[in-house]
C-alpha cells in the first residue's frame, strides 16, 4: 500500500516537471521557426536587416568643461612654444655668425669706455661702415640702476653685467675689444695710448693706436669734495666691486655685533648705517637695506634686527630734487614709516673709522657713531679727461667736464672727437637715460658720416676720370659725367645731421617696502605715481631696459629666488 502511494507521488512530480519545462521548449521551437523564416525571406527584405535598438544618447559636455579643456591645451601649447622660442633665441645669442674682417680702406672708430653711452653706440652702430676698436678697463657693461640690489644680496652681481663681446660679436664686422685703461689722447695726431692694468701682464703692456674718429665715453669717478676720510673710510656705490664691498662690510658689522660680550654701545654703533646722498642711488640703497632688515634679518638675526638704524644724509633742502614735490613728500612719509631717518641741509665734514662728523642745519657740529658709511654723493671728471681738456684751454673752460656742441662734438676737436655721458658738461642731468640716448644718436650720426665719406670718395674718382677725359670723348659722355659730379656735390652739401635732442622718458626710484615712485611725462605735464603698483611698473621697466635676454632671465630668476628663499646672509 505504501509503495503504491509513493509511486503515485513520484509520477505526479514528474508530470509537474514536464509541465514546467514545456514552455521553454515551446519558446525554442518558436525561435527556430523565426530563424527559418528570416532565412527564406526575399533579398530585398534581408538587405534591410532587423530593426536595431536606438543608440544610447551621447554625453554632452558642459560649456565650462569645454572651456577648461581649451585653456589646458592652450597652456600646454604656450609652454612648449614659449620654451622652444626661448631656447632658439638663447642659442642665437650663444652662437654668433661669421663677421667681416677689418678693412684697411675703412676708417677707424675708437670707442673709449663700456658704459651706457658707449654700449648704446655699439648696439646702434653699423660696423660694416668702420673698423671699430673698444678700449675699456672693464670688458663688460654694468646696469648701474640695480647696484643697490646687489649691495644687499637681492641680485647676484653677474646678473646685471653683460660682457661687451656679447654685443660686438653680433655685429656685421669684427670689433676689437681691448681690456685696458686709456692714459692719453693726442687730438693733434689722432692717437690713443693705453696700458694693461690687469694682474697678469705680458711682455707688452702699453701701446698707441691711431683713429679717424674717437668716441670719448670714459664716464666719471666718485666726487669726494676733498672731505677728510671719505676715500679711506667710506664705501662707494659706483662700480660692481663697490656693491660687493658694501655687502661684505654690512655683514661684517652684523657678525661683529653678534659677538658674545659686545657692549651695548658698540652694538648700537656697529648697527648704525649712514647713507650719504639723497639722489636715486642713496634712496634706493636705503630702501633695499630696510627690506633686508624686514625680510631676512628678523628671521636670522632676531636679537639684532630691532637695533639696526638707517640714516640718510643730504646737503640739499630735500631728497630727490629731480622728482615732484608730491613724490618727495610720499618718499619722506614712507621712510618715516620704515624708521629711516632723513637729515636734510646736513653736510658731512669728515668720515672717521668709527664715526661720521656732520654739520647740522643750525651749523652745529655732531659726531655720530656708525658702523658703515656709504657714499653716493656725486661725480667728477677723471684725470685723463682733465688732461684732454687742458689741451684746449680756449674752448674747454667748464671744469665739470668736456664741452660739446649740439652734435656731441668736442669743441676744439670737432673734426674727430665725440664725447658723451658723464664725462661731458651739458645742460642734461648725468643719468643713464641721457647717455643711452646720446649713444644711439651718435651711432646714427656716424652712419651718416660714413655715407658722406663714401660720396666724397666717389667724387674724387669721378673728378679723376674727368681730368683724364680727352677731346675725343663724346660730348654726351662728358655731360653725363659732369651731371654725376654735380649730383654728388649737391648731396654732400645737403649733409646736415640733426642736433641731439634729448627725450625725457621719466624718472623711477625704489623706496623700499615693495613701493616705488615714478615721475612720467604725459602730454604737456607729468604723471606722479607711487606705491605697490608703481613698484611692479618699476620692475617691468628695468627688465625691459636690460640689454639682453640673458640679463632679463637672470634678474627675474634672482627676484623669484629672493621671494621664495630670502637673501643669502653668508659672507666670504
Amino acid at each position: 500500500m505504501m509503495q503504491s502511494v509513493r509511486s503515485r507521488v513520484v509520477a505526479r512530480s514528474l508530470a509537474h516537471s514536464r509541465s514546467l519545462l514545456r514552455p521553454s521548449q515551446i519558446q525554442r521551437q518558436l525561435l527556430l521557426k523565426r530563424t527559418n523564416a528570416t532565412a527564406t525571406t526575399p533579398l530585398s527584405s534581408a538587405s534591410s536587416g532587423p530593426t536595431l535598438p536606438p543608440p544610447l544618447p551621447k554625453f554632452t559636455q558642459s560649456g565650462w568643461r569645454r572651456f577648461l579643456q581649451f585653456v589646458g591645451r592652450a597652456t600646454l601649447v604656450s609652454i612648449f612654444g614659449g620654451g622652444a622660442a626661448f631656447y632658439f633665441f638663447t642659442q642665437v645669442d650663444r652662437n654668433p655668425g661669421e663677421q667681416l674682417p677689418f678693412d684697411p680702406e675703412k676708417k677707424t672708430v675708437v670707442v673709449l669706455g663700456s658704459g651706457w653711452g658707449s654700449t648704446s653706440l655699439l648696439k646702434t652702430l653699423d660696423t660694416a661702415d668702420y673698423n671699430v676698436v673698444v678700449i675699456s678697463p672693464k670688458n663688460y657693461f654694468l646696469f648701474t640702476p640695480l647696484l643697490p640690489s646687489v649691495a644687499v644680496g637681492t641680485l647676484n652681481p653677474r646678473s646685471i653685467i653683460q660682457p661687451t663681446r656679447y654685443i660686438t660679436r653680433h655685429k656685421a664686422r669684427t670689433v676689437s675689444v681691448i681690456e685696458a685703461e686709456a692714459t692719453d689722447v693726442d687730438a693733434k695726431n689722432k692717437t690713443v695710448t693705453f696700458i694693461d692694468n690687469s694682474e697678469i701682464k705680458g711682455t707688452t703692456s702699453s701701446t698707441t693706436i691711431k683713429y679717424d674718429y674717437l668716441v670719448y665715453g670714459v664716464g666719471a669717478e666718485v666726487q669726494t669734495f676733498n672731505i677728510p676720510g671719505v676715500q679711506q673710510n667710506a664705501v662707494f656705490m659706483k662700480e660692481l666691486h663697490d656693491a660687493e664691498r658694501m655687502q661684505r662690510a654690512f655683514m661684517d658689522c652684523l657678525e661683529t655685533a653678534a659677538f658674545p660680550g659686545q657692549p651695548t654701545e658698540e652694538v648700537d654703533r656697529l648697527l648704525h648705517m649712514v647713507v650719504v646722498g639723497g639722489g636715486p642711488t642713496g634712496i634706493e640703497l636705503s630702501g633695499e637695506l630696510h627690506d633686508f632688515l624686514q625680510d631676512d634679518l628678523k628671521s636670522w638675526y632676531p636679537e639684532l634686527a630691532g637695533k639696526v638704524k638707517i640714516t640718510l644724509v643730504e646737503a640739499l633742502p630735500s631728497v630727490l630734487p629731480m622728482f615732484s614735490k608730491q613724490l618727495i613728500s610720499y618718499t619722506e612719509s614712507t621712510f618715516k614709516e620704515s624708521k629711516i631717518d632723513i637729515l636734510t641741509k646736513t653736510m658731512v665734514k669728515e668720515v672717521k673709522e668709527r664715526s661720521v662728523v656732520l654739520q647740522m642745519p643750525d651749523k652745529s657740529i655732531q659726531e655720530v657713531p656708525c658702523g658703515l658709511v656709504v657714499w653716493a654723493a656725486g661725480n667728477k671728471g677723471r684725470k685723463i679727461t682733465q688732461d684732454l681738456m687742458n689741451k684746449f684751454p680756449e674752448t674747454q673752460t667748464n671744469r665739470r667736464g668736456i664741452t660739446v656742441d649740439d652734435h656731441l662734438r668736442m669743441k676744439g676737436a670737432e673734426d674727430s672727437i665725440f664725447a658723451l655721458g658723464d664725462c661731458t658738461a651739458t645742460s642734461y642731468a648725468p643719468t643713464a637715460q641721457v647717455a643711452s640716448q646720446q649713444g644711439a644718436y651718435l651711432g646714427r650720426v656716424l652712419a651718416q658720416i660714413a655715407r658722406k665719406d663714401g660720396l666724397e670718395a666717389e667724387l674724387k674718382k669721378l673728378e679723376a676720370v674727368k681730368a683724364q677725359v680727352g677731346a675725343s670723348q663724346p660730348e654726351e659722355d662728358k655731360q653725363k659725367l659732369e651731371k654725376d659730379i654735380e649730383g654728388i656735390k649737391r648731396k654732400i652739401a645737403n649733409f646736415k645731421p640733426r642736433p641731439f635732442d634729448y627725450s625725457h622718458q621719466g624718472t623711477l626710484a625704489y623706496i623700499g617696502s615693495d613701493k616705488a615712485i615714478a615721475d612720467l611725462p604725459f602730454m604737456n605735464g607729468n604723471i606722479a605715481s607711487g606705491g605697490v603698483a608703481t613698484f611692479l611698473f618699476w620692475r617691468s621697466a628695468y627688465l625691459s631696459t636690460l640689454f639682453s635676454l640673458r640679463n632679463r632671465t637672470l634678474v627675474g630668476t634672482d627676484w623669484l629666488k629672493v621671494k621664495l628663499f630670502g637673501r643669502d646672509v653668508s659672507r666670504e
